[in-house]
């Protein structure tokens, strides 16, 4: 009994000591940085390719805004998208935006689409992205090539297109 009663003692030591070992973490901040909202082209099928299914989405233009950018989005990107049968599908988005202030600044944007089913069974949509904003070095806007950013889509009553959040990770 006193051998049973030591080794549960020892085991709950070792607990407390590694749980008191256990840095308490912080989850990293998001600060808004813009909203989208970006017009879009009849979007083809390239078809089934050893990877998915291709499809391109082109670009047309826009306007994008935030509390301290505000802009245009360019003619001429396209939203890259790999469909696979199981709902999920790879984006990726090229294209370039101009602020008002004249600065062009490039957007590749990352990310993924899946539809599936939780764990009860109901349908269930994910879709986030990590944009990657590369701007001038010598312009207002150069704090963005050392930054990392999420987005994820939001909506405006009567805009026909797509719309997107985009926030940096502080």
């Amino acid at each position: 009994m006193k051998k049973l009663l030591f080794t549960a003692f020892l085991m709950l030591s070792v607990l407390s000591i590694h749980a008191q070992d256990t840095p308490q973490v912080e989850a990293p901040q998001l600060e808004f940085v813009m909203q989208l909202k970006v017009t879009l082209g009849e979007s083809y099928s390239v078809g089934d390719t050893p990877r998915g299914k291709r499809n391109v989405v082109p670009i047309t233009g826009g306007t994008f805004e935030g509390p301290s950018i505000k802009g245009t989005i360019l003619n001429g990107g396209a939203d890259y998208q790999m469909g696979s049968a199981d709902g999920r599908t790879e984006i990726e988005a090229i294209y370039s935006i101009k602020t008002d202030d004249g600065y062009y600044i490039h957007v590749r944007n990352r990310g993924i689409i899946a539809t599936t089913r939780n764990e009860q069974g109901q349908p269930s949509f994910y879709f986030r992205c990590a944009p990657q904003l590369e701007a001038p070095a010598n312009s207002p806007y150069s704090w963005m090539n050392n930054s990392l950013f999420l987005c994820a889509p939001g909506f405006s009553a009567g805009f026909r297109g797509i719309v997107l959040n985009v926030w940096k990770v502080k």
